[in-house]
């Protein structure tokens, strides 16, 4: 299955999510925040806050990779916690791994706060909608699960458009609930499911947490 865009994704994503029991009630709508996953997860997001007309924020991952290839994933890090692939514990040092967290910290400072209503940082009690467009390693979804539970949400929904299907079960065991498309039986790259794939900027991820705020007045 190829989608058209990260668009089109979020929005078969959304009516899916739409199908609910807990998301039909709009008095329940009002507990229920998206958060898209920068940058590509954001246009995803974007869709189903639209179509759920909740308020979309951010929770932002950063791949940790090896120096030698920036493809190859080995985890990923959260404003506050990490997730490492047991086989390379040994070969990362701590101090990495806490430059990697330093980073992220300020890139959401830097670049995404500004732009974000301060409640919406705000996870207690709330059912996160956690969005990306696609699930390869899994390493930033897991990340960003880890560092939402901290925060003690009343639950967790993962919705993806594809995903590989190792990576899928992981998410499963710590989501309550996940929502998907299409699990191909032969995983590439995420960007081999889509007819467009564009490469999304910072001020991509500033456009939609501004546009997110004309159909939701909670924002």
């Amino acid at each position: 299955m190829i989608f058209q865009d990260r668009h089109a994704a979020g929005k078969e994503l959304a009516k899916r999510l739409h199908r609910f029991k807990e998301l039909k009630s709009r008095q329940k709508l009002k507990n229920v925040l998206v958060l898209g996953i920068p940058r590509g997860g954001i246009e995803v997001a974007f869709e189903i806050a639209k179509m759920l007309k909740v308020p979309l924020s951010i929770i932002a991952t950063k791949k940790l990779t090896y120096a030698s290839n920036l493809e190859f994933a080995i985890g990923a890090v959260s404003p506050d916690s990490y997730i490492l692939d047991e086989k390379y514990i040994d070969n990362i040092s701590k101090d990495f791994i806490e430059k990697k967290i330093k980073e992220i910290n300020f890139e959401v400072e830097r670049k995404y706060k500004p732009y974000i209503n301060k409640k919406n940082f705000e996870f207690k009690g709330k059912t996160l909608i956690i969005a990306d467009d696609g699930l390869a390693t899994g390493y930033t979804m897991l990340a960003a699960i880890k560092y939402a539970k901290s925060k003690s949400p009343k639950k967790i929904v993962v919705a993806v458009p594809v995903a590989a299907h190792d990576s899928l079960e992981k998410i499963r065991k710590l989501a309550d609930k996940t929502v998907y498309i299409h699990v191909p039986v032969n995983f590439g790259a995420v960007s081999s499911f889509y007819h467009e794939f564009a490469q999304l900027e910072d001020k991509d991820v500033k456009f939609y947490l501004e546009e997110a705020k004309k159909f939701c007045n909670r924002n």
